[in-house]
């Protein structure tokens, strides 16, 4: 009996290993594909520094002209938090943010910075939409089903 056993463990050892080599993995690389209609996407900004907001546009510029991607991003900026830099009329992103906005991308600002830091509206550029906060706008939109970027 033991050895009937010890025969079937065996075999059933040879038959996985031939099977397994018969189907090897496909190590090579391949890009993602494009398969939905649209995609939504919200960029985060909670920071001032120029390098940053620079950055984040510049990312924003390439992957809407990723050909997998072209005409099917819903693209929202939000900034909170020191982000709110990026949206004053006194700073020097409006022509980076115009050009983004004629593309189609939504610029959106958290009312409780601007409460808390008192600022007006009139100092942010008027294309700036807002809402309530900026951490309840990231976990709607997640749940939304949007991806979220921080760069």
């Amino acid at each position: 009996m033991k050895k009937l056993q010890a025969l079937l463990i065996a075999v059933l050892c040879f038959t996985s290993i031939s099977i397994f080599a018969q189907h090897k993995i496909n190590t090579a690389f391949e890009p993602a594909k494009s398969h939905e209609k649209y995609y939504n996407t919200l960029y985060v900004l909670n920071e001032a520094e120029d390098k940053k907001i620079k950055g984040i546009l510049r990312n924003i510029n390439n992957v809407l002209s990723d050909p997998r991607l072209e005409g099917k991003l819903h693209i929202e900026v939000l900034a909170f938090s020191d982000g709110v830099e990026m949206y004053k009329k006194a700073n020097s992103y409006q022509e980076l943010l115009i050009a983004l906005k004629d593309k189609g991308v939504i610029f959106v600002q958290c009312s409780k910075t601007m409460d808390e830091r008192k600022i007006d509206k009139k100092e942010l550029f008027d294309f700036v939409n807002y809402v309530p906060t900026g951490n309840g706008e990231i976990i709607l939109r997640q749940y939304e089903g949007s991806a979220i970027v921080h760069p």
